[in-house]
């Protein structure tokens, strides 16, 4: 049985751009999408009434929603199926449950009623920091959601959390037949790079290297696996969350790995992952690993 992409809907610009990129991408990896609704309507409204000629106003609201979100997929490739679902939970807590049998969690970037300043709705955010499943966050810039650069964008992070990223990210790639930017980015000690600056003679070559040998032990596998990806890896020097997202306006998903730890409560995120939601010029996955 093919695991569907979970799309959360709720009835907001942001949320029918996730609709219409996630379409795109059951399309592509040819998946089933699932669109869900998380509403607590039962919580305010009570049980339905006896009448059958009458339910709750809440409810009736969020049928509109997932109807019309369903109509807008079918219209926009008829050859993907679509189902859908209402659950009575909240938004963040139903998604977390979905993604227990989902191949991608899709949000979009705010939700319905959240203040138009924010940079990131608090359901994208608790579902990227949470969820057992990859989660992407749909955003960024019309070329990035369009998928026009062809080109994907992974941050090479530490070998314990970033296999499964690797994984996703050399998937992805081939089903979208595009160019695959690896980039891993390196610092030196605060202590050499002040107290004791590096000499002409001898930069920054060890720390160069040390990426690049990373680089080789994450990639391997994956290489072999997929010989028809075309990867283009980088060593860069500076902050990886600066670094992935200036590269992210010419990226058409950005992918970064996340920990998973067992027995940890609160936001398992990552700095980078957690300003590349709020910044990215292009959607963004989080990928998490079990460690």
């Amino acid at each position: 049985m093919e695991l569907p992409l979970v799309v959360g809907v709720d009835g907001s610009d942001s949320s029918l751009l996730a609709v219409d990129w996630t379409v795109d991408e059951a399309a592509r990896r040819g998946l089933p999408l699932r669109l869900v609704y998380g509403s607590r309507w039962e919580r305010y409204e009570g049980a339905t009434p006896a009448s059958g000629l009458e339910r709750p106003s809440e409810r009736v609201m969020a049928e509109h929603i997932v109807g019309s979100a369903a109509e807008r997929a079918r219209r926009r490739n008829p050859d993907v199926k679509v189902s859908t679902d209402i659950v009575p939970e909240e938004a963040a807590s139903a998604l977390l449950r979905e993604g227990n049998n989902a191949a991608v969690l899709v949000t979009g970037s705010r939700g319905r009623g959240e203040l138009k300043g924010l940079l990131l709705g608090s359901v994208g955010l608790a579902v990227a920091a949470r969820a057992h499943c990859p989660v992407i966050v749909v955003r960024g810039d019309k070329a990035g959601l369009a998928g026009t650069h062809e080109r994907i964008l992974l941050g090479a992070g530490d070998p314990a959390t970033s296999g499964e990223a690797v994984r996703f990210a050399f998937d992805e790639a081939e089903a979208r037949a595009c160019t695959l930017d690896v980039v891993r980015a390196w610092r030196r000690p605060a202590h050499e790079s002040t107290d004791h600056p590096a000499t002409a003679d001898e930069p920054t070559r060890p720390y160069e290297e040390r990426a690049s040998a990373l680089l080789d032990t994450l990639l391997h596998d994956a290489m072999v696996d997929h010989p028809g990806v075309r990867v283009r890896r980088t060593t860069v020097e500076g902050p990886a969350r600066a670094v992935l997202l200036n590269r992210s306006a010419a990226a058409d998903l950005v992918i970064v790995g996340a920990p998973r730890r067992q027995g940890h409560f609160g936001l398992q995120i990552g700095r980078v992952g957690h300003t590349l939601l709020h910044h990215a010029e292009c959607p963004v996955a989080i990928v998490p690993q079990r460690v």
